[in-house]
């Protein structure tokens, strides 16, 4: 209940409403997310917003660890990302999960984590969407998880958030294929 409930703080409807007067969700996109964020307010709302994503799902996978409780990080993490996508304090309508799952991994797998920023960073560079580089930085965590450890829950976690993030880009997935999907201006 604690994963979920921080999963559910808007970073976005906050660092919105609080540094810029603005809800957020009745410009851009209307998403709760990172993304939204820095093509709205800018990239330094943009930061702090992605960075608050990310941290939540850091904290929700690493409570059974403060609290000594026999519950897995990952289920804590998936409970954040739900959170994070249908929150309790924003009407249910959320962001894709993006960020909150890589805090998850953060936690869980420094080194996914530092090597899907890489694979992101890299997608996005070459592509110019943000949408297209998560999608693809799923596919690599899947790919990863299935040849390179062991680890059955994170294997079943990294599928089942690919997954979850491709279902959240459905909109993003038709705008590519039509070429109407916004690309970033900065680099």
């Amino acid at each position: 209940m604690l994963a979920y409930l921080l999963g559910s703080i808007p970073f976005a409807l906050v660092v919105g409403k609080v540094g810029y007067g603005i809800d957020i969700r009745e410009h851009g996109s209307g998403n709760l997310g990172g993304t939204n964020t820095f093509r709205v307010l800018g990239v330094k709302a943009g930061l702090l917003v992605t960075s608050g994503d990310i941290l939540k799902g850091t904290l929700a996978a690493s409570l059974p660890v403060l609290f000594s409780v026999h519950v897995h990080p990952l289920l804590a993490g998936l409970f954040a990302v739900l959170g994070h996508t249908y929150p309790i304090f924003a009407g249910f309508r959320g962001g894709k999960a993006v960020a909150t799952s890589a805090g998850v991994l953060l936690f869980y797998s420094p080194f996914l984590f530092i090597t899907l920023l890489a694979v992101f960073f890299l997608v996005l560079y070459i592509s110019k969407y943000v949408s297209l580089s998560s999608m693809l930085a799923g596919v690599y965590a899947v790919i990863y998880t299935i040849f390179f450890t062991d680890d059955i829950p994170l294997m079943v976690v990294v599928s089942l958030l690919a997954a979850f993030i491709f279902y959240r880009h459905r909109a993003n997935i038709k705008r590519i294929i039509n070429k109407t999907e916004p690309k970033v201006k900065w680099l």
